[in-house]
C-alpha cells in the first residue's frame, strides 16, 4: 500500500486555522520571498503550482492567501500518520513526509481485504488528524505508488495481479515513477510512448542506450518491481548528507553569500555527525535569479564531517566561480559517504576541535537545533533559519533518505 497526504502542507494550516478553509492559499518558506512549497486544491483550480513564485503565484489566482510554513506542524503531524500506519503493519517505510509504503501482506485476517484495510487507515487519519489521503494497493511498491496517483484527492484504488497488464498497455511511460521527462523523450525517440510498448521493446538496445538502466526500464515497463517495504532502522547507507536554502533575496554579495554557506555547512556536519557519517566530496549548489541551477565539487584527502572543513572546502568553490547574476539559492552537500571514525587526529588543535563539535551537537540536541551556532552567522542579513520550509521529500526525525547523485 503506498499513502500519499493531499496538499499535504496546505491542509495542515487549513486544518489548524478554520478560517483558512476552503480557500485559496499556498505554503511559502518566508514572507520575503520564495516559491510555492504546496498550493491547496482551492489555489490549484487557478493553475498554482508548487515551485511557483510568489509573484507568478499571485498572478495566477488574484484572491491567493500566502502562509509561511511551520515546520513542527508538518514534522508532528507526519510521525502521528507513521504511528497509525503502524498500527496496521509492523513494516513501515516513511518515503517521505507526506508519503509512506506499508507491506500488507498477511494482514488480512486482523483488518480484512486490502481495500477494506485501507479504508481503516483513511478513516483513522480523518478522523483523528482531519486530513484526507490518497491510497493505491498493488502488487509492488512501483504499482502501488501509480494506484495512488490516479485519484485525487482523497482516493483509493486497488491493481490487482490479474489487472497489471491492462492498466499498463495505454499508460504514458511518464506516468511511472522514475521515469522523468528527460527519459520520456529519450524513450520517445526510440518509439516508446508507451508502457505497453516499452515492455516489448528488445531488451538489448535499451541495455545499449541507457546501460544498467534500461534493464530496470524492461521490467518497470511489465509492472515488475522487487524493491521491498524498508522500516526505519533498516535502510542502506546514505549516499550523501545536503541541505539547501532559498535565500529572503537575491544577492551577490560574497561575504552574504559565505554566511550562508556557514550555515549551511554546519547543518550538514551536525546531520552526518549524528550517523556518524563524514564525506569525502564537498558539493556547492547555486541558482541564479532565473532559475538556471548548478553544482561543484571537490574532492579531499580525508573524509570529514567537521563544519570547518566543510565550509573552508565549499568556499574555496566559491572562490573559483564567477558569478554571472545574483544568487537566489545556496546548496551545500558531502557525498562519496564513509562510516566511522576514519582516520584519528593525533594533533591537540584537532582533539579539541571534535570535542568541541560534539559538544555543540549535544546542547543544540537538548535545547533546540542551532541555539549555539557560529557568530558569523549572527550578523545582520545573514539569518537563514526559517528562511524556507523543509522539503516535501524530507523523511521524519531519525528516518535516513539514501540520496543518490
Amino acid at each position: 500500500m503506498h499513502l500519499d497526504m493531499n496538499a499535504f502542507f496546505a491542509s495542515v494550516e487549513q486544518r489548524c486555522d478554520p478560517n483558512l478553509r476552503g480557500k485559496p492559499i499556498a505554503v511559502i518558506g518566508s514572507a520575503h520571498r520564495t516559491v510555492v512549497t504546496t498550493a491547496s486544491y482551492e489555489a490549484r483550480k487557478f493553475g498554482v503550482k508548487t515551485g511557483m513564485n510568489k509573484y507568478e503565484a499571485k498572478r495566477a489566482c488574484p484572491g491567493l492567501i500566502f502562509v509561511v510554513g511551520d515546520n513542527r506542524k508538518y514534522i508532528d503531524t507526519s510521525v502521528r500518520i507513521l504511528n497509525i500506519l503502524k498500527d496496521f503493519s509492523p513494516k513501515v517505510e516513511a518515503y517521505s513526509i507526506d508519503e509512506a509504503f506499508v507491506e500488507i501482506t498477511g494482514m488480512s485476517s486482523l483488518f480484512g481485504e486490502p481495500a477494506s484495510l485501507a479504508k481503516k487507515v483513511k478513516e483513522r487519519i480523518r478522523g483523528e488528524l482531519g486530513l484526507t489521503c490518497s491510497v493505491g494497493i498493488a502488487p509492488n511498491k512501483l504499482l502501488a505508488k501509480l494506484a495512488s496517483d490516479m485519484q485525487k484527492p482523497d482516493g483509493l484504488v486497488e491493481i490487482r495481479d490479474g489487472d497489471v497488464a491492462s492498466v499498463l498497455e495505454p499508460l504514458p511511460v511518464g506516468e511511472l515513477f522514475g521515469i522523468g521527462p528527460k527519459l520520456t523523450a529519450h524513450l520517445a525517440s526510440l518509439g516508446v510512448n508507451t508502457c505497453g510498448e516499452l515492455a516489448r521493446f528488445p531488451v538489448s538496445i535499451l541495455r545499449e542506450r541507457f546501460g544498467i538502466i534500461g534493464e530496470r526500464l524492461a521490467l518497470m515497463g511489465q509492472g515488475i518491481d522487487t524493491s521491498p517495504v524498508i522500516p526505519a532502522g533498516e535502510e542502506g547507507e546514505a549516499k550523501s548528507v545536503g541541505h539547501s536554502t532559498t535565500l529572503p533575496r537575491d544577492i551577490s554579495e560574497r561575504g552574504v553569500i559565505k554566511r550562508h554557506i556557514l550555515k549551511l555547512s554546519e547543518m550538514v556536519g551536525a546531520r552526518a555527525r549524528r550517523y556518524g557519517l563524514k564525506g569525502r566530496k564537498v558539493t556547492l549548489t547555486l541558482r541564479y535569479h532565473d532559475f538556471f541551477t548548478f553544482s561543484r565539487q571537490k574532492t579531499q584527502d580525508i573524509p570529514t564531517n567537521d563544519t570547518r572543513a566543510i565550509y573552508s572546502t565549499a568556499v574555496s568553490i566559491l572562490e573559483t566561480l564567477r558569478l554571472k547574476s545574483a544568487v537566489r539559492l545556496v546548496g551545500v552537500a558531502i557525498s562519496d559517504i564513509s562510516k566511522g571514525t576514519g582516520q584519528l587526529d593525533l594533533f591537540e588543535d584537532g582533539i579539541k576541535r571534535e570535542r568541541l563539535l560534539k559538544a555543540i551537537d549535544e546542547i543544540n540536541k537538548d535545547i533546540g537545533a542551532f541555539t549555539i551556532t557560529w557568530a558569523s552567522i549572527c550578523d545582520e542579513g545573514a539569518q537563514v533559519e526559517g528562511s524556507g520550509v523543509i522539503s516535501p521529500s524530507w523523511r521524519p526525525e531519525g528516518v535516513k533518505r539514501v540520496e543518490v547523485r
